[in-house]
């Protein structure tokens, strides 16, 4: 719960952080309040004096847009979590990104960089990391993904949403710029599919779905009410080399590669029309960092559709036999995941991301096949070699 001081005046009731910030705005000599502001809902830990220093300093309000960012990730030991952090880490120094998660990091990771641990839900925990590391941009991708999430409807209901009501919270208080991912999954049966634009009907069926609409909606209403800076990119689905599937409708694009390679076989779980949006690894990652740096008056909404290609199981087998006549791949029915594939779009329509800060993918399907077996291939023959 929010904790509010009352103060006669025009202002109503503020709370005490808000309070202290606008009297510190005044020494500044930002001019007088005299109107009803939006507070964004602080939450008060407490009544100690010790916890607001009379003394205190409010480094952020002397933030200069030329420094570095300081950079915290949530899940980070994700499918793009740990290539964020390198992206990141080259172009703003290895020290001002901080990987996080609730998990242990493997060794390669943890000395790659700063990692610390993390948990969205406990919401004191983050305070204190933002705080503590002067994080001024935040990227948020806990998440439960569409299959493992339907497996388990309250952990994901938990991580999904009520870990996202934290970060708002905490990105709102120390005024931070937010990075949210969304999804192919936030669109359902009754949105156009073919091509699905960035603003129309959205009905998902699943609670990943769900909780991403949630996400886009609450994220922008913090913008519009408490000044947030909430950047959000729905992603088709993410084909990367160096992880393993994650749960996701998608990680058959994933698998394939793998299988392939091992032994020429592969059983796919969608059925061979089943027509997707997808993007490889790199370029979704380097969206998301032009994203984040595009400067704000370019950005005519919040919340942006970002496509690469659109491709079924079938095209993407053709694909592969240019490369391993030898494969073959045979068709399983999963009919959660196909009853999930089917109420998606099957094309993104990202004119508006093109238009507004200049987006451009560079990773067809055939770049993007040659890419994935290279990459594993040359795995497997180290493999064997070994």
């Amino acid at each position: 719960m929010s904790a509010r001081l009352s103060r006669k005046g025009t202002c109503g009731e503020m709370p005490v952080a808000r309070l202290l910030w606008q009297v510190a705005g005044q020494m500044l000599g930002s001019p007088p309040c005299g109107c009803w502001i939006a507070t964004p809902p602080l939450r008060f830990l407490g009544t100690s004096p010790r916890q607001i220093p009379a003394d205190a300093n409010f480094h952020s309000a002397l933030f200069s847009e030329t420094d570095q960012p300081r950079v915290l990730i949530t899940g980070g030991l994700g499918q793009l979590g740990v290539g964020l952090a390198n992206l990141l880490r080259k172009r703003f120094g290895k020290d001002n990104v901080i990987l996080s998660d609730i998990r242990k990091p493997p060794d390669h990771i943890f000395h790659s960089g700063p990692f610390i641990y993390s948990d969205i839900l406990d919401y004191k925990n983050l305070r204190e990391i933002v705080v503590n590391n002067r994080i001024t941009w935040l990227f948020h991708y806990s998440a439960l993904l569409s299959a493992v999430g339907e497996a388990n409807v309250s952990l994901a209901r938990a991580v999904n949403i009520t870990g996202l009501h934290n970060i708002l919270d905490v990105a709102t208080e120390h005024n931070l710029r937010l990075f949210v991912p969304s999804t192919i999954g936030a669109f359902g049966p009754t949105s156009p599919r073919n091509p699905t634009p960035d603003l129309c009907v959205q009905r998902p069926r699943t609670i990943y779905g769900v909780s991403k609409v949630h996400a886009e909606l609450m994220g922008e209403y913090y913008h519009h009410r408490y000044g947030l800076d909430f950047r959000c990119l729905r992603y088709p689905g993410i084909i990367s080399a160096d992880s393993q599937p994650g749960g996701g409708t998608t990680d058959y694009a994933v698998q394939i590669f793998h299988n392939a390679l091992k032994n020429g076989k592969f059983e796919c779980n969608l059925k061979p029309s089943t027509r997707l949006p997808m993007m490889y690894i790199d370029d979704c990652l380097r969206a998301t960092l032009e994203v984040m740096e595009a400067l704000p008056e370019s950005l005519s909404m919040r919340t942006y559709n970002i496509n690469a290609m659109s491709f079924t199981p079938e095209d993407l087998a053709q694909e592969v036999l240019k490369h391993v006549p030898e494969f073959q791949i045979t068709y399983n029915v999963d009919s959660v995941r196909q009853a999930i594939a089917d109420s998606w779009p099957m094309n993104f329509d990202d004119s508006n991301a093109r238009k507004d800060w200049g987006w451009k993918h560079d990773f067809d399907l055939p770049e993007l096949v040659t890419t994935m077996l290279n990459f594993h291939g040359s795995d497997t023959r180290v493999a064997q070699a070994n």
